[in-house]
């Protein structure tokens, strides 16, 4: 298939915006699916998974592929709930255009911000659909009022509703100048009905201005008062599209089969295709100043991204991958310049959500799954060996929330570990550690949910029975002022002995994470046992030496040292640094930083007061307040996750069940002296605790 009638799209938005239920239609109407499948009875294409099907919301982003008017759109499903979010993340990194959906009734909900403002970032063209124009509250100009006041969307409706809510029959057309209603599953062209002609006029009319301010052809005829064409008009639209000047926005009810067939013809019209997206620009292996760049063509050496890992129990490793150059062929060597590894490409699978089909090539602005990777993660570059290049990586947002696991029997433990490694090579939000001291097996992620669906995976997918501890805060350690600390590590047991000593300055790196430097002068440290000094540094980092959390933003100088002709050896420098960096870290003010997140409540008028002096109580500051909808406001603000466990019982309390909320990662900040006190009190009492059972 040409290039350019290829589309690779995602689907994203709030939770229980419908995101699944349009993509269903997609595939009834493209012929992909026979019948339809619905959420709610857990029988949707694309909420494959038992924990997806049981909540009804979508977990993890599935790819499909399905054709429409002789063009082939490759689908990305990504779920809506903020536990998820490095599921939209990395959709968004591959995927050209993106169609966002709101719900009718709803509006720009918080997480339709977290994830419009992830799509930007990307610069990722998008289109808008608001579903649900059959729900009761639906209002569609409400809706796109929003988008620019809360998006900055600079949205334009490239449709009208005809009627809403119970009355929504079909939907106006406003650069073909037609109107459709829809039967069952068919869409009837039928002229404007007589009282829509003066809004249809006067929005066409709004269309047609905001397409003449990014359009300078269509500005010229607009202003001479002459008639712009169909194809020109669509060609400026699109064009404004894909340089992110408008957002065009469409209107339907998925579940009501209305409106589907032709947002698909909006996303063939208006999203772009590889060609429209132009070359990809990555890095010279050797040289992260040099760039190079990948045009999308079959001509170009192999380049793509591997954006997502799946355990699959018939297959193994499912690594999806993007091409953006070139061609891959089953049993091709492949370069992984992220590690530095050798690869081959196994089998090639397109993927069609469950199901999978065997290809032997697969070309520039393909979407398929390798089977047969080693050694690849989420985020590495795979290309052709003699044409080296690196592409840009993937934004993984750090996990804020911990949980202790164990297996019910001691004999599972091998198994525990094996299927965590699993989970985490599919999800880099996920996090798994050993505390060595206390002999558990601590999990990180997104949030409660995220770490209750991964407990249910193990349960469901790996047939193991975990015993699971309370949710807890990741914090971090790190340290406020400059200190230099000098040790030397001497030990002698009978024949070869231990001998090290460093010298290591350390210094706070707020926001910049950990670095080491080394100034050793005259080989007083030999060049091989350097880097044992900062292997040393980073293992203790991990263990956390306050409360045993990770310690963070910390820069490491390696000034001076002395070595042993037949003592030091790499143990001995790694244990030297270790000791080094725990004795200077107790004595440069160590803090403890907590994870702060941002909150956007949106509640109706009669419950804001409740709402602010809660989250005052709960050490939260709040940033701004603004219209939501007509007797509604939106509240954003930032709070300690410690203080937010039980919240979403609290605010339906508060405001009867009409207020929702949603939270996302915003950074590490440090806690007060009493609240730091406080958190080591209560680790230490837990440890005296468990050494005495």
């Amino acid at each position: 298939m040409p290039l350019r009638k290829l589309r690779n799209i995602g689907i994203a938005a709030h939770i229980d915006a419908g995101k699944t239920t349009v993509t269903e239609r997609i595939l009834f109407f493209t012929g992909t699916n026979r019948k339809i499948g619905e959420v709610h009875d857990g029988q949707a294409t694309m909420d494959f998974m038992k924990q997806e099907q049981e909540r009804g919301i979508t977990i993890a982003s599935a790819a499909i592929s399905c054709t429409w008017k002789d063009s082939q759109i490759n689908i990305i499903d990504t779920p809506g709930h903020v536990d998820f979010t490095i599921e939209v993340e990395r959709s968004l990194r591959v995927i050209d255009g993106m169609v966002a959906l709101f719900c009718a009734v709803g509006g720009v909900e918080p997480q339709s911000e977290t994830v419009w403002n992830q799509a930007y970032r990307y610069k990722v063209p998008r289109i808008a659909f608001v579903n649900k124009m059959d729900r009761t509250g639906a209002d569609f100009q409400d809706v796109v009022a929003q988008m620019d006041e809360n998006l900055d969307a600079n949205a334009v409706p490239f449709q009208l509703p005809i009627g809403s809510e119970e009355d929504f029959e079909g939907i106006i057309d406003l650069i073909e100048n037609k109107a459709y209603t829809f039967e069952g599953t068919q869409s009837i062209e039928m002229p404007i009905p007589a009282d829509y002609v003066e809004q249809t006029i006067t929005a066409r009319a709004y269309l047609m201005e905001k397409i003449a301010e990014v359009d300078d052809a269509v500005m010229e005829l607009f202003l001479e008062d002459k008639e712009v064409s169909k194809e020109m008009l669509k060609n400026a639209a699109r064009n404004a599209t894909l340089k992110l000047m408008i957002t065009p926005v469409f209107c339907g009810a998925a579940y009501k089969n209305k409106g589907v067939q032709l947002l698909l013809d909006a996303v063939i019209d208006y999203l772009p295709s590889p060609l429209d997206i132009g070359a990809v620009v990555g890095q010279d292996i050797d040289d992260p100043e040099k760039s190079h760049s990948r045009a999308p063509s079959d001509k170009q050496p192999f380049a793509a991204l591997a954006f997502k890992l799946i355990h699959d129990p018939f297959v193994g490793q499912q690594t999806f991958i993007r091409i953006y150059s070139g061609k891959i062929t089953s049993g091709m060597a492949l370069a992984n310049t992220t590690r530095d590894k050798s690869e081959r490409a196994g089998r090639i699978l397109r993927i069609s959500a469950k199901d999978r089909e065997d290809i032997q090539e697969a070309g520039a602005g393909d979407i398929v799954a390798l089977i047969g990777m080693k050694f690849t993660k989420t985020g590495d570059t795979l290309c052709d060996a003699l044409h080296p290049i690196l592409l840009e990586n993937i934004n993984i947002p750090p996990s804020v929330i911990e949980l202790k696991v164990s297996p019910q029997t001691r004999k599972d433990q091998e198994k525990l570990g094996e299927a965590l490694h699993k989970l985490t090579n599919e999800d880099p939000s996920f996090g798994v550690r050993f505390d060595d001291e206390t002999e558990e097996t601590i999990i990180s992620g997104m949030g409660e949910l995220h770490l209750e669906i991964m407990i249910d995976r193990l349960k469901h997918e790996f047939n193991l029975e975990v015993v699971v501890g309370e949710p807890a805060v990741a914090y971090r350690e790190t340290i406020t002022s400059e200190t230099v600390s000098d040790y030397k590590h001497s030990k002698q047991t009978g024949g070869k002995g231990q001998f090290a000593h460093t010298i290591i300055r350390l210094e706070p790196n707020e926001d910049n994470g950990y670095e080491f430097v080394e100034r050793i002068k005259g080989g007083a440290i030999p060049l091989e046992y350097i880097p044992s000094v900062d292997k040393g540094i980073k293992k203790t980092m991990e263990r956390g030496i306050l409360a045993g959390f990770p310690v963070v933003d910390v820069k490491a100088v390696l000034l001076d040292g002395r070595y042993h002709p037949v003592d030091s050896s790499d143990l001995a420098f790694q244990t030297c640094a270790s000791i080094c960096f725990r004795q200077g870290f107790m004595k440069a003010n160590p803090i403890l930083l907590e994870p702060v997140m941002k909150i956007e409540v949106n509640t109706p008028d009669d419950y804001i007061g409740d709402i602010v002096g809660n989250l005052n109580k709960r050490r939260g500051r709040i940033e701004s307040m603004r219209r939501h909808r007509k007797g509604s406001q939106k509240l954003v603000g930032f709070v300690p996750l410690s203080e937010m466990f039980g919240y979403a019982t609290t605010l339906r309390n508060l405001s009867s069940g009409r207020a929702n909320y949603s939270m996302d990662f915003f950074k590490y900040l440090p806690v007060t002296k009493a609240i730091q006190e406080e958190v080591l009190k209560k680790i230490a009492d837990k440890k005296k605790e468990e050494a005495g059972k």
